[in-house]
């Protein structure tokens, strides 16, 4: 006689086993109507499954959070069944939800196109309208293996093959249609609802791997209603139109070639974004107490033995040998912390040099597959705006406070009014023991209590040398982006024999605090075009103000007006050339340049400037010296302007 309790701490007691859906209706028909799926002890299962013992339950709806993925793994389901309706003889390998919706990776010969989805959409609406229920079906494996292969599905029956022998072989039907799955699912198709839409197709490699088969992959979204699915299509309109791809070529900062995959050339005026945005980050870092160095880019292999990294990271590291030392393995490094570890192993340190910050804008390399490689933001050659902190343990609080103020501070002048902390625990593949990360992790939790952090689980995340901190930024458009990270390392200081003179005389391995701002310049940068959509503020802007004369008698005080800003420091270009004004002032918009100071005749004898700015048709006209101590002043980084008067 199961006694379920519910969440609102009221009791139902059954004579026998039954199903969430008998529950949902004996608790109304309201609730019978609205329930999709049910938590029984927080496992979401589908409500046809049978309870037979006491447990808590809970009803999953449409309005609730975990309904999102349900929706899109029932929609990729339906995805299936469309696509083999339509194409027979196609196979069906893995379909998963993803982050913002789904996709299902298909074996044919003939690999989709985009002409393909209209009509998928159209027979997956069709499916959808008959609503025919999700049954769940236990099969023995031998069983399930031979109804696969005999029905020409080759990759399920080895996706069966390779579960652990433990695994209960669930398939569900839908209609007709039978699929390889885990569950849980919806109670039929009509859950799934209309707001979908069916995007792009790609290749993809059968489990990832090049040397397998190639796959045809189409990609969805779909959310709980049309409205939602609408504001997401907008807002995918919004983040083409900031594509830092398309904005960078415009601005002429950057291209990419094959020649050098996964790497930036960078050109003079995307040079100067990359330059002030370092120049800000050293000052800052200045101001900090943080210790600049530099450390090689290639490295014996035996110091990523040492360290950990050659086992746990040696496929996505550059290697490089040379004839005359047969025997030399060197690769480029992908992180700093091993050589930071080098240098504070120079001489005997005392604990009175703790906290030691050391930082670097290291230049790194790491192997990115040719398809995972996207702009700026995943490349191969990057610099990390990354320090070390050796410390004690009594002083892992106090800079884990320190950061994050530096870190807020830092994020607001670059335009960041939010950021959301993840809190990434033991991975599965890690270094070091139990013990070790139990310091760890208990360490890095007491340090966000003394900073004030709230933040979320991300369990299995961490890095394999210690847990970390994950601080995601959101956009302009709502999207989130994961950049600074502060981590606890107990193990690379112990691998590296690091070790200081404490105040009782013994020696002490320190703490290894790993910590990003930005993550990585080019990344950062990527996210700064596509966070301002090109326009810059003035501080940060490649190029900040060019002077435009209406006529060519204007060309000399063009010039002058053009020295007198840049004696300011401000990034001013003159065209001089013999276009119209109106043409001049379309082009440099186009090219995202925060303000155009138009000169003429009379500008010239008043000693005046006309400033028109970036997105706005009117015109401001000032004193020649009045404009430039005006653009000065805001050209000026956050960090060197003057402070706001406190009121008395």
């Amino acid at each position: 006689m199961p006694a379920i309790t519910l969440p609102d701490g009221s009791v139902r007691h059954f004579a026998g086993p039954v199903t969430g859906t008998t529950v949902a209706a004996d608790i109304g028909p309201g609730l019978a109507r609205a329930a999709l799926a049910m938590r029984v002890d927080g496992k979401i299962l589908d409500l046809a499954r049978e309870i037979d013992s006491d447990v808590s339950l809970a009803f999953i709806t449409r309005k609730d959070p975990e309904a999102l993925e349900m929706i899109r793994h029932d929609t990729a389901h339906v995805l299936a069944e469309a696509v083999q309706a339509l194409y027979p003889g196609t196979q069906v390998t893995i379909g998963p939800s993803i982050e913002n919706g789904f996709y299902y990776d298909f074996a044919r010969n003939e690999p989709f196109t985009l002409e393909d989805l209209p009509k998928i959409e159209a027979k997956m609406r069709e499916i959808i309208a008959a609503n025919a229920p999700f049954t769940r079906e236990v099969w023995d494996r031998d069983e399930a293996i031979a109804f696969f292969r005999e029905k020409g599905e080759r990759y399920k029956a080895e996706l069966i093959q390779d579960l652990p022998p433990t695994e209960t072989i669930t398939l569900y039907k839908q209609g007709d249609w039978i699929d390889l799955c885990r569950g849980p699912h919806m109670r039929g198709t009509g859950d799934v609802g209309t707001a979908f839409k069916l995007q792009k197709v790609a290749g993809a490699y059968w489990r990832g791997d090049h040397r397998n088969a190639m796959l045809s992959r189409i990609y969805g979204t779909a959310w709980r209603d049309q409205k939602e699915l609408d504001a997401y299509l907008k807002m995918l309109e919004e983040a083409e139109r900031r594509d830092h791809r398309r904005i960078g070529k415009a601005m002429d900062l950057f291209h990419m070639q094959s020649e050098a995959q996964g790497s930036v050339f960078w050109h003079s005026k995307g040079w100067r974004l990359y330059r002030t945005l370092e120049a800000y980050m050293r000052r800052r870092l200045d101001a900090n107490g943080y210790a600049e160095v530099k450390t090689p880019q290639l490295v014996d292999r035996t110091l990523w033995e040492h360290s950990g990294h050659w086992e746990k990271y040696r496929q996505n590291m550059f290697v490089a040998t040379v004839d005359e030392e047969p025997d030399v393995t060197l690769a480029l490094k992908p992180m700093n912390c091993p050589c930071h570890v080098q240098i504070f192993n120079q001489g005997l340190r005392s604990y009175r040099e703790l906290p030691m910050r050391m930082a670097e804008f290291g230049a790194c390399h790491r192997y990115e597959p040719s398809g995972a490689l996207h702009g700026i933001m995943r490349v191969r050659a990057f610099t990390q705006d990354d320090a070390h902190i050796f410390c004690t343990e009594d002083q892992i609080g106090s800079e884990t406070v320190r950061f994050v103020t530096l870190l807020s501070a830092i994020y607001r002048d670059l335009g960041f009014e939010e950021f959301r902390v993840k809190f990434s625990d033991r991975p599965d593949a890690r270094a070091g023991t139990d013990e070790q990360w139990d310091r760890a992790e208990k360490a890095l939790h007491e340090a966000c209590r003394e900073a004030g952090i709230a933040y979320e689980d991300n369990p299995g995340e961490g890095a394999f040398y210690g847990p970390k901190l994950e601080f995601v930024l959101r956009d302009a458009i709502g999207r989130d982006w994961q950049c600074g990270t502060l981590q606890v390392d107990y193990i690379l200081p112990e691998r590296l024999d690091a070790e200081f003179i404490g105040e009782d005389g013994a020696k002490h391995r320190p703490v290894m605090l790993h910590r990003a701002i930005l993550g990585s310049f080019e990344r950062f940068l990527g996210i700064l075009i596509e966070q301002y959509a090109g326009r810059f503020p003035l501080w940060l802007a490649p190029v900040q103000v060019v002077v435009a004369p209406i006529v060519s008698d204007a060309n000399d005080y063009a010039e002058e007006v053009a020295a007198l800003l840049r004696a300011r420091g401000l990034s001013v270009q003159t065209d001089l050339r013999n276009e119209k004004i109106n043409a001049k002032v379309r082009e440099h918009s186009l090219a995202h340049v925060p303000v155009i100071a138009v000169v003429g005749r009379r500008e010239a004898e008043l000693e005046q400037v006309s400033l028109r700015r970036l997105g706005d048709d009117k015109q401001t006209v000032m004193g020649l010296m009045e404009a430039v101590d005006l653009l000065g002043a805001e050209a000026l980084p956050p960090d060197l302007r003057p402070a706001e008067p406190t009121a008395a």
